[in-house]
C-alpha cells in the first residue's frame, strides 16, 4: 500500500518530501528543480495550481515523506480522509 498526496499540496508544492524519499517516487507536472527555482524567486503563481504525486508502483511505504510535509497533504492510502479519497486514483493516474 502506497502513500498519496492530497489537495493541501496544491499551490504549496513544498519539496521536503522529495528530499527524503529513498526511492525517488515523488514527482509533479513541473520538475522539482523548476519548482524550487520558482520558490526561491518568490514566484508562487508558477505552481499555484499544481501538486506533487507519489508513484504507487515505486513507493516502498517507508513513510519518510509524511512527517516532512508542512501542510499535512501526505497520507497512507487506507488513512486518506474521505474528502480526499479521489486523490488515491489521481496519484495512480498521474503515472499511467
Amino acid at each position: 500500500m502506497a502513500f498519496i498526496i492530497a489537495e493541501p499540496c496544491i499551490g504549496t508544492c513544498d519539496t521536503s518530501c522529495v528530499e527524503v524519499c529513498p526511492v525517488d517516487c515523488i514527482h509533479g507536472t513541473m520538475p522539482v528543480d523548476e519548482i524550487k527555482e520558482h520558490q526561491a524567486a518568490g514566484n508562487k503563481e508558477a505552481f499555484a495550481s499544481i501538486q506533487l504525486f507519489i508513484d504507487p508502483d515505486i513507493c516502498i511505504d517507508c513513510g519518510a515523506c509524511e512527517p516532512e510535509c508542512p501542510v499535512e497533504a501526505i497520507f497512507e492510502e487506507d488513512d486518506t480522509p474521505a474528502e480526499w479519497e479521489s486523490y488515491i486514483q489521481l496519484n495512480a493516474d498521474f503515472f499511467e
